[in-house]
């Protein structure tokens, strides 16, 4: 997933609401994830750098509703745009 890609998805996220420092960083955390991979396993959320900001990963930032929006936000879209997502559509 390119970064622009990544932006987009987390735009929609964010939209209507108002973060503190460390929900933006893990929100820049994820983007940074998505770029460099194109994937994130939603597990990885609860290791290290994600953990860096909280020990609880992104429910020591977010209430469960928001994690799980925001999983859902990135998941659906990163294997939606990923290279062998659109491999398989195409043929």
């Amino acid at each position: 997933m390119d970064r622009g890609a990544a932006k987009k998805v987390m735009t929609t996220f964010l939209s209507g609401k108002t973060l503190s420092a460390n929900q933006i960083e893990l929100i820049n955390l994820i983007v940074n994830h998505l770029t460099e991979h194109g994937v994130m396993d939603a597990a990885l959320l609860y290791e290290s750098p994600f953990t860096d900001l909280t020990p609880q990963g992104p429910d020591g930032l977010f209430a469960s509703s928001l994690v799980d929006e925001l999983i859902g936000h990135w998941q659906i879209t990163a294997t939606a745009m990923s290279p062998s997502y659109q491999q398989q559509s195409l043929a």
